[in-house]
């Protein structure tokens, strides 16, 4: 009886605890709930115009033209872009700028332009029966050319200046003996500069000069004979 018993309540038992993990698994629906409001309308996004002033801090305008690329390309220069009908007026308008700059004194305008009356180194004494004349280019050797006179003879008519003396003997007449340097031109670089020496017979310097002198204009020195 004992046994009929126990084997009921086991399977009672077993019965009850298979219906509590059959629950378990069975899972529960919620079924959705529909909304019943209208779904909002949607607006489309556009990309935006860009801001003018906006690309400008930027940058970012450019031009509606395309530049020309066969346009002619001017050339850099050091000086101001200035028109002038006659190139020669360029050169000139800027040495005149440069001598106000300057402000030279007459003798040094003289001295670079070389002089403009005749140029007298004085008169000198001598018993000698010759002196010897030399003179050359003391300054840069340009195609400076004088000519020569004695006593308003021509005694050189065309004589090149070199960077070495060259001359001439005279012999002396009693009395004056005046000797003329004529400037035929003033070279590649400004005014005919030459220097003179005189030197008698006993080698003894009688005079020693230089002159700047402008086209047509010349020097002169006086050997006097007693």
């Amino acid at each position: 009886m004992r046994i009929y018993i126990l084997n009921i309540a086991m399977l009672i038992f077993s019965v009850f605890g298979y219906a509590q993990l059959d629950n378990k698994n069975k899972s529960i629906s919620i079924p959705a709930i529909e909304n019943k409001k209208e779904t909002p309308n949607v607006i489309p996004l556009k990309p935006s115009k860009p801001d003018a002033k906006t690309n400008q801090s930027f940058g970012m305008n450019r031009p509606s033209i395309s530049p020309n690329l066969n346009a002619p390309k001017k050339e850099l220069s050091m000086f101001p872009e200035e028109k002038f009908g006659n190139p020669g007026e360029l050169y000139s308008k800027q040495l005149n700028k440069n001598l106000e700059n300057l402000k030279l004194s007459p003798e040094e305008v003289e001295k670079r332009n070389g002089s403009q009356t005749d140029q007298y180194f004085g008169d000198f004494k001598s018993n000698a029966k010759f002196v010897n004349v030399v003179y050359r280019d003391h300054g840069f050797v340009d195609g400076d050319i004088i000519q020569v006179l004695v006593n308003d003879d021509v005694i050189h008519a065309r004589v090149f200046l070199s960077g070495g003396f060259k001359g001439f003997k005279l012999d002396l007449q009693k009395g004056f003996n005046k000797i003329d340097f004529l400037a035929l031109n003033q070279g590649r670089s400004g005014p005919n500069t030459a220097e003179f020496r005189v030197v008698d017979d006993a080698g003894r310097l009688v005079s020693q000069n230089q002159w700047n002198l402008a086209t047509g204009v010349k020097a002169t020195i006086i050997v006097v004979k007693e």
